[in-house]
């Protein structure tokens, strides 16, 4: 248990410090996009800066929900503040959903009427923009996996690198070409691209605050495996959700033929679901089956119990 807090505490810090460092530079840069996408008349430099000041934000809150999932469990917040990283996840998603849709528009108004864009300025911006983007992405990139949190972060970073390459690649046509259409459409197809993002985040953190079973879990195969224990006669009322990406919980009814061995019993599962599911929090009712109103009789414990 030990061992096991401490490396978190370890992952925590780091986690910190990248997005504090992604923070201050996005920020810093933030400004200077908006003041040369004003100077330019790009729009695709103005969206990508209205796009990093939702980075702003989103990072803001992705640095408070690891300092929030540092914090131990409390009487009236006993699981603690793991789900504030899932939130977290959710509102970044609604962001660049947002941010995107309002590119789209005004990218649609621009199409309608073009306006002259200075071309290599904004080109030049946008180069450097793509730098710090992919030094930011880089900073993240070994986080990605541990939550969703951090994958949210860095969904923010690369939708603004792929923001910057539309912006360096419009900037090349107008100045051989002169044709200011391509900023817009630069900026509505990126928009496609970033929203497709939003919608993963969205979709994989609202079901985990909806209790969903985990995306990986067999919920099938743990119930196969539970009653594969000689003893258990069925199980009901199980359930498998996500307190934050990476940490599942799991809780069950079972109905055992002998209650003396049910102590046993449940030690025997809960090992089994933490080797073969990865499954740490468990939580296990035993019955007899007088007590059981709703079970569903498990295979291979009923009458037709095979070899």
């Amino acid at each position: 248990m030990d061992d096991h807090g401490h490396s978190h505490d370890i992952g925590g810090g780091s986690q910190k410090k990248a997005l504090l460092i992604v923070l201050l530079f996005t920020g810093a840069f933030m400004f200077i996009e908006a003041a040369a996408g004003y100077y330019t008349g790009s729009l695709a430099l103005l969206s990508d800066a209205g796009h990093m000041l939702t980075d702003v934000v989103a990072l803001t809150i992705a640095l408070m929900a690891v300092w929030f999932t540092s914090r131990p469990p409390t009487a009236r917040k006993t699981f603690g503040f793991y789900r504030a990283e899932i939130l977290a996840a959710f509102i970044n998603g609604l962001l660049l959903f947002g941010i995107s849709v309002w590119i789209i528009i005004e990218a649609f108004h621009r199409i309608k009427a073009p306006e002259p864009v200075k071309s290599l300025d904004m080109t030049i911006v946008a180069a450097a923009g793509l730098l710090l983007n992919l030094g930011s992405a880089y900073v993240l990139y070994k986080f990605r996996s541990d939550n969703l949190n951090i994958k949210a972060a860095m969904y923010h970073v690369i939708s603004d690198a792929l923001g910057s390459i539309g912006a360096i690649a419009a900037g090349l046509v107008m100045i051989f070409t002169d044709w200011y259409y391509a900023d817009s459409i630069i900026s509505i197809f990126i928009s496609v691209l970033i929203l497709r993002g939003a919608w993963t985040l969205i979709r994989d953190s609202s079901h985990i605050l909806l209790e969903g079973t985990p995306s990986r879990l067999d919920i099938d195969a743990v119930e196969k495996s539970i009653c594969s224990h000689d003893g258990v006669m069925s199980v009901h009322d199980l359930h498998a959700w996500t307190l934050t990406q990476g940490h599942e919980a799991l809780s069950a009814h079972l109905v055992v033929s002998d209650m003396q061995s049910g102590e046993a019993l449940m030690g025997e599962i809960k090992s089994l679901l933490l080797e073969k599911f990865q499954i740490s929090h468990v939580t296990l009712q035993i019955e007899t089956e007088e007590c059981d109103e709703a079970q569903s009789p498990c295979y291979g414990n009923s009458d037709t119990k095979k070899a």
